[in-house]
């Protein structure tokens, strides 16, 4: 297992391969199908200063999150997969979720040197790993609000990374 740092630097991405076993700790932000495409819309008009978080070596975890808990969404839904280009350009370095991908988004993954990570998708094991959570952005949306949290020992395993896919 590789333990990771947020924030994600460059190097750290480099020494990174498909299959990789991982654990990150640190702060890492939520998003998912009500809020990524908000985050998408204000990078495409130049409107980073709108956004409360700096995206720069941040990690993105398509999830809402409730008091049951956390535990991924599948990302290859369109309102998920489409943010994520974006999302890398503005210097996300990780995102996490479920599912392939398609090869326009692990191109465009490879181009901003942005990686995706899969997690298990067992809520109990990944809600452990959360220390503290806090809303940082549209709030309005309740359990898919964006939510900053602090994390412990998330696990996770690199699936594309460098134009390689495990799919």
């Amino acid at each position: 297992m590789k333990k990771i740092e947020t924030p994600i630097s460059n190097e750290t991405i480099n020494d990174l391969k498909v299959g990789d076993k991982i654990l990150i700790s640190g702060i890492i932000f939520t998003g998912r199908d009500a809020v990524l495409p908000k985050l998408k819309e204000k990078i495409a008009n130049d409107r980073l200063d709108e956004i409360p978080f700096d995206l720069k070596g941040s990690v993105i975890m398509h999830t809402a999150v409730s008091d049951a808990g956390i535990a991924p969404t599948t990302s290859n839904k369109e309102e998920i997969e489409s943010s994520i280009p974006e999302l890398a350009k503005a210097g996300v370095k990780i995102h996490i979720g479920k599912g392939s991908l398609s090869e326009e988004t692990k191109l465009a993954l490879n181009n901003e040197n942005s990686i995706f990570v899969v997690t298990p998708p067992v809520a109990a094991l990944i809600t452990n790993s959360v220390k503290s959570k806090k809303v940082v952005a549209y709030e309005e949306e309740g359990i898919e609000a964006i939510f900053m949290l602090e994390v412990e020992d998330i696990p996770g395993i690199v699936a594309i990374a460098h134009g390689e896919s495990i799919y």
